[in-house]
């Protein structure tokens, strides 16, 4: 097996001294794979942030479900933040306990708030008709609710999550109604949460957001926890030379915000936060098939079997994954071509990448997409009617371990009921 772009799985170690072309043969393409090292190196980077002691990382659940990837996460002492019944349920079956859960929804119905109350999941509601359906619901209860700081961040409209144009949070000047409906239904106000966007490479904006939550936190006394949301970035560019997002010196700013607050509030308050795709992104790739070359117009096409079924990220906000090729064949220079990648799937969307330098390769040759352990395979579907895909996991061992099977075409029929 050779590598005829990237260095990425090779400076990691990536695959554990596994021979690509052997995965694909046992476990079918196109395939995810994690690597256990990578994403337990990320888990400890964010739960030794600060030094800060009441301090509290939290792992979204929504990035990855798989069960074996979220009990790694649990070991490794980080929390969960759910966004669904289903999280919940996924959540408390990997050993989280219900006290290690933060749900987070949006606009859910009153059975989804049921769900989390019976079992004793706390609950942060993000708008004033929702705060008055739980207290209806829970009267006399512990609630947390998720503010709207004002400032939004993020690599795509899509996933900035707070300013002027979001559905998410309340906003700061309803302060007033929020303390006449916890009043009202005689609910104590235990957390406060805001959450500013995702992939945010800057920490700036970050720090800056935290002045605003903890300027609406001063309005309530005796809170317990204030979380400050996240979405720290990846690099994604790596092949370009991207840096990394500075956690360094993110822990140290942060710390200091944090320090100075509790002294002001006058207690120890436990401090929380969502990295999002920081834990799990850069210890999962794709690996797929080079089914064709072909050239149209001027454009050189490289299809793959890595569809929009498999990875919706790039179809969905245009999302960047830098890709390496690998092949049995004898490896050699050949000049580069801007090809435009692309999948199987009856749409002209179904494109992972334009005019991205690559070198040629053969049909049958593999390509890794990388840094997919984040909405990849928790976005995936089986659209088409492609069934879909299994994932590995690579043990810190090096041993290759089957975490979820490849769907069949009789598990496309089941849920029919036929």
């Amino acid at each position: 097996m050779h590598t005829l772009h990237g260095n990425f799985t090779t400076d990691t170690q990536f695959f554990g001294g596994n021979n690509v072309f052997d995965l694909i043969e046992e476990y079918g393409s196109p395939l995810y794979i994690y690597n256990e090292e990578i994403l337990r190196t990320r888990c400890k980077e964010i739960k030794n942030l600060v030094t800060y002691e009441n301090f509290v990382p939290h792992y979204s659940v929504k990035a990855n479900t798989n069960i074996h990837l979220l009990k790694i996460v649990r070991e490794e002492g980080l929390h969960a933040d759910v966004m669904s019944p289903g999280e919940i349920y996924l959540a408390l079956q990997s050993g989280f306990k219900p006290e290690e859960l933060f749900f987070i929804p949006n606009n859910v119905t009153a059975e989804d708030m049921r769900y989390a109350i019976n079992h004793g999941v706390l609950m942060s509601l993000d708008s004033l008709s929702q705060l008055e359906l739980y207290g209806e619901m829970n009267p006399g209860s512990k609630v947390a609710l998720r503010f709207n700081p004002g400032i939004g961040a993020g690599h795509h409209e899509k996933v900035v999550t707070a300013g002027k144009k979001t559905k998410f949070g309340i906003n700061q000047e309803d302060i007033d109604i929020v303390k006449s409906l916890l009043k009202k239904y005689d609910l104590t106000l235990v957390g406060i949460n805001q959450h500013i966007g995702s992939l945010f490479m800057d920490y700036d904006p970050y720090i800056q957001s935290t002045a605003s939550i903890l300027h609406i936190a001063e309005h309530f006394e005796d809170l317990e926890f204030i979380d400050l949301g996240g979405g720290f970035g990846i690099p994604y560019h790596k092949q370009d030379g991207e840096a990394r997002l500075d956690i360094k010196t993110l822990g140290h700013k942060l710390d200091v915000v944090l320090h100075n607050f509790a002294e002001s509030y006058g207690k120890k308050l436990q401090f929380q936060i969502e990295p999002g795709r920081y834990i799990p992104c850069e210890c999962g790739l794709i690996l797929g098939t080079v089914t064709s070359l072909k050239e149209n117009a001027g454009v050189h096409y490289l299809g793959t079997d890595v569809g929009f079924n498999v990875l919706q990220r790039p179809i969905m906000y245009d999302s960047h994954h830098d890709m390496e090729l690998y092949t049995t064949h004898v490896a050699c220079t050949s000049p580069l071509t801007p090809f435009t990648v692309v999948g199987n799937i009856c749409e002209s969307g179904d494109i992972l990448a334009k005019d991205r330098l690559l070198p040629t390769p053969h049909v049958g040759d593999l390509i890794g997409v990388l840094d997919a352990g984040a909405y990849g395979f928790s976005m995936s579907s089986s659209y088409n009617q492609r069934p879909r895909t299994a994932e590995v996991l690579i043990e810190e061992t090096g041993n290759v371990k089957l975490i979820r099977k490849r769907e069949t075409l009789e598990d496309l029929l089941r849920p029919m009921l036929v």
